[in-house]
């Protein structure tokens, strides 16, 4: 597991390579939108960020005294480096499909997988409750699904089938082809693990 020195490295590093493309090109590049000339603006489930160019301080603007979480830092700057609007979504696809994701398809099944299913499994109307909270869309999936534009260019798809007393509940989580393409695996699970917490 990354300690707060490692998430706080990678921020630096990503700022660094992210400080050095112009504004404009970055904006156009991640589908992120700009209130001035130096500062971005991010939808991320449920609240929105103010990140400001060159420096990358990030300011929940619901909350601007809020002190937002290394990890959702990281996991916005990632993508912000690895956004394309040339590349296609794609199909939806598992979590091992995912270059690189079959190593640390454990720590994703124990981060957001097992907790779904152990929050939701039997109250599918709290998971209703909780996705409509986090801005998803329902889809027709399992007994219950539902789709997270994450990122301007990253979608995910939750989808949960209630357990009984004769069978457990399960739960899938699914990833847009490009999230390979833009995030790390570790960035992928975390990702995923922020929209069940």
């Amino acid at each position: 597991m990354a300690r707060i020195d490692d998430y706080r490295a990678a921020a630096a590093l990503a700022a660094d390579k992210l400080s050095a493309e112009p504004f404009e090109a970055i904006l156009a590049r991640t589908g992120l939108t700009g209130r001035e000339a130096d500062l971005f603006q991010i939808q991320f489930l449920d609240r929105t960020y103010a990140i400001t160019y060159p420096r990358f301080h990030f300011e929940d603007l619901a909350d601007p005294q809020r002190d937002i979480p290394l990890q959702e830092q990281v996991l916005i700057l990632h993508y912000m480096l690895g956004a394309d609007p040339q590349r296609s979504p794609g199909e939806m696809i598992a979590y091992r499909e995912i270059p690189g994701a079959s190593f640390y398809f454990g720590p994703f099944v124990k981060r957001a997988i097992n907790p779904l299913k152990e929050t939701f499994g039997r109250n599918l109307e709290g998971f209703h409750r909780a996705c409509r909270a986090l801005n998803g869309t329902p889809i027709e999936a399992g007994d219950a699904g539902y789709r997270f534009q994450v990122f301007p260019q990253l979608t995910m798809h939750y989808i949960l089938w209630e357990g009984d007393e004769e069978f457990d509940a399960e739960a899938n989580i699914l990833f847009c082809e490009a999230t390979g393409d833009c995030l790390s695996p570790e960035d992928a699970a975390w990702m995923a693990g922020m929209v069940v917490y």
